[in-house]
């Protein structure tokens, strides 16, 4: 029997950074949240919602495994209660030349970023569809628009998730279900990228890096907008990344 009488805020892939951000995004405004990721912490996340006065619950699920996946959902609407939102936030972002691009690598990064958007929307769509409401939130890339050199597998999947959602939008649009892409172009606050790229991420200077906070913002909007005007795709960029 579902316990919460809060409104559910489903975010797969609940990073440290923007998957984080968009739970305390959404916890500000009295969500409960469940956060999932594949492995890391999330105990510092519900610590942190439950500091905004809400409340979290912490999963870890495989969101490349459909049987994992399918628990998942089952489990929030059977236990917790209806998922109003859902938001879509599986990395895979990897740099091989194409003659150093394995299959295997491909592959992973086809999971992560399509089989498992598929899968997650898929599942929380049947759900919705019962209601005839909800929002289906999906994080994309500058990969999903443009295929640069080096990034193969990594343009491959944000293009096939871009196409999902546009497939999605269409079809659940007008039973109510609100689904939107966000494309992120450009570098988001993040220690590891700061570390791994530190020559490009100094070159950013002053509000050159697109803050987590600032970027969940957007998703809350979305979410929030009415529905006599939905936005399918939101560009999103610092004010001085070349387009």
């Amino acid at each position: 029997m579902a316990t919460i009488d809060r409104p559910i805020a489903l975010v797969v892939g609940a990073g440290d950074h923007l998957g984080s951000a968009i739970a305390r995004r959404f916890a500000r405004e009295g969500f409960h949240i469940v956060a999932t990721r594949r492995r890391g912490d999330l105990d510092t996340l519900v610590s942190d919602v439950r500091g905004l006065g809400s409340d979290a619950t912490a999963m870890y699920s495989d969101a490349r495994d459909e049987e994992q996946v399918i628990g998942l959902v089952e489990k929030v609407e059977a236990e917790l209660g209806p998922i109003a939102v859902t938001v879509f936030n599986v990395g895979g972002n990897v740099r091989f030349s194409i003659t150093e691009t394995s299959t295997r690598v491909y592959r992973k990064v086809w999971e992560m970023c399509a089989l498992a958007g598929f899968l997650l929307g898929r599942e929380v769509a049947k759900k919705m569809l019962i209601r005839n409401q909800g929002t289906i939130l999906f994080t994309g890339a500058s990969a999903s628009v443009k295929g640069s050199s080096g990034f193969a597998a990594f343009a491959g999947g944000k293009h096939a998730l871009r196409a999902l959602a546009q497939s999605m939008a269409r079809e659940l649009g007008p039973q109510g279900i609100h689904v939107a892409h966000v494309i992120v172009d450009g570098l988001i606050e993040n220690e590891s990228t700061a570390a791994v790229l530190p020559d490009l991420y100094a070159s950013k200077g002053e509000d050159g890096i697109i803050q987590p906070d600032d970027l969940a913002e957007v998703y809350w909007q979305l979410h929030n907008q009415p529905r006599t005007a939905w936005t399918f795709e939101q560009d999103i960029r610092p004010f001085a990344e070349p387009w």
